[in-house]
């Protein structure tokens, strides 16, 4: 078995995949417990192990998986089944190279664009023979709503829900409605400015915001669920070959 764990921004998740790819277990939380991920080593008879950490540093779970599995530590230098073209990789973020993995063992024949609605909205594209391109970071929908507050002296704090009519009546449903339709548009946005540069593109949606967003785009999509932790899996068992 295999287990994948991300440390990310605003939340820490791990995750059990069979040697086929089933995900057998998940758990999220803001900060991951040791015991947890002594558990599922323990239940699921984890083997090998993949940590990946683009927020706060966790020297804690690298020294467990460290002791009680084989641990790739993954970092810019992993080899990849991917080829990164970005012009600066060492500033690529590692949930971007798992997601980009990810979405192109998807779809491996095919160009494919990953959104991920997160803390960020980040988008990532890999073209058909597996080149890693780049792709775009902007505010996510709670970063976009904090921003209204903190940068002006009147406008309230609101916290993230669904829209209702086009027009605001209140200064509230204002805010929520320019940051919702705002950042769907944008969306929207870089999915025709793909299309029109690329023949045919596949287009995967994730993110903590996906469910909140994915009704609202107007193309064709692959939505899912957990695709860093897919990704971190699919680079586990690329590197894991001739260990097993």
């Amino acid at each position: 078995m295999y287990l994948a764990i991300d440390i990310g921004n605003t939340r820490q998740k791990a995750a059990v995949f069979s040697s086929e790819g089933e995900q057998l277990a998940v758990v999220s939380e803001q900060l991951l417990p040791t015991e947890t991920i002594t558990q599922l080593i323990e239940e699921y008879k984890v083997t090998h192990s993949i940590l990946s950490s683009v927020g706060a540093e966790r020297t804690d779970i690298r020294q467990l998986l460290a002791e009680l599995t084989l641990l790739t530590d993954f970092t810019h230098a992993t080899p990849l089944p991917i080829q990164i073209d970005y012009q600066t990789p060492q500033t690529l973020g590692l949930d971007r190279i798992a997601s980009a993995v990810a979405a192109h063992s998807f779809f491996p024949h095919e160009n494919v664009l990953t959104i991920q609605a997160g803390t960020c909205l980040v988008t990532d594209f890999v073209t058909a023979d597996g080149h890693y391109l780049g792709g775009s970071i902007s505010p996510g929908l709670d970063m976009r709503l904090a921003a209204l507050h903190h940068f002006t002296q009147r406008l309230p704090q609101v916290e993230r829900q669904p829209v209702g009519k086009l027009t605001g009546t209140t200064t509230e449903e204002s805010i929520l409605n320019g940051v919702t339709y705002g950042i769907v548009d944008e969306i929207n946005g870089i999915i025709e400015r793909y299309q029109q540069q690329y023949e045919t593109i596949k287009v995967v949606f994730t993110g903590g915001n996906k469910d909140d967003l994915q009704n609202s785009i107007k193309f064709p999509i692959f939505a899912a669920s957990n695709i860093v932790l897919y990704g971190l899996y699919k680079i586990l068992i690329f590197n894991a070959k001739g260990k097993i």
